[in-house]
C-alpha cells in the first residue's frame, strides 16, 4: 500500500458495544447535519439505542453491520429480508440506515459496505435488493446510481408514533 493510502475497510456484524458508535454516526449524517462528534456519542449512550439493538439483534430477518478501518467503527447499514408473495415469491431485501462518517465520506467506505449488502443478500437468497435515500441526499443516489441501483419507485411514508 502507497504511503497516504486509507488502510482497508473490513465489515462485521455489529454487536451491543457498537450501539453508541452507531447512534452516533446516524446522528451525524442527519440530511440538515447532525451534532459534533462528541454530543451524538452521548446521545448514542440513550438506553432507548440498546432496546432497539437487541430487538433488531434477535431477529432473523434483520442484519445490522459495521464498517470498521483501523479498528475504528466508521460505517454501518442494516439489511432486511422481507418473505413476500410478489413476482412468485421473490425474496426482498431492504437495505436501510446507511451511514458514514462525514470526515471521511468518499474514501470507499460505502462502496465497501454496498459489496458486502449486495453479497449477503445473496447468501440470504434474495432476489430483489431495494433502498431508500433522504431526497435531499443527491451525492448518495449518484453513488447508489454508479453501484446499479435505479431509481424505479417513489416512496412515501407515514409516522406513527
Amino acid at each position: 500500500m502507497s504511503q497516504g493510502s486509507p488502510s482497508p475497510v473490513s465489515v462485521r456484524k455489529a454487536d451491543a458495544g457498537d450501539v453508541p458508535l452507531i447512534a452516533a454516526l446516524i446522528a451525524m449524517g442527519a440530511p440538515a447535519g447532525g451534532p459534533d462528534r462528541e454530543a451524538a456519542l452521548v446521545e448514542g449512550r440513550h438506553p432507548a439505542y440498546a432496546a432497539a439493538f437487541a430487538v433488531v439483534d434477535a431477529s432473523p430477518t434483520n442484519h445490522l453491520f459495521v464498517a470498521e478501518r483501523d479498528g475504528q467503527v466508521v460505517g454501518t447499514y442494516q439489511l432486511s429480508t422481507l418473505p413476500g408473495i410478489a413476482q412468485r415469491g421473490r425474496i426482498r431485501g431492504k437495505i436501510e440506515s446507511v451511514h458514514v462518517d462525514p470526515a471521511i465520506r468518499s474514501s470507499g467506505v460505502g462502496a465497501v459496505m454496498m459489496a458486502h449488502a449486495v453479497e449477503t443478500a445473496k447468501a440470504l437468497g434474495v432476489g430483489l435488493l431495494e433502498l431508500s435515500s433522504d431526497k435531499r441526499r443527491t451525492a448518495a443516489h449518484r453513488f447508489y446510481e454508479r453501484l446499479g441501483f435505479a431509481r424505479s419507485h417513489e416512496g412515501f411514508k407515514m409516522v406513527l408514533d
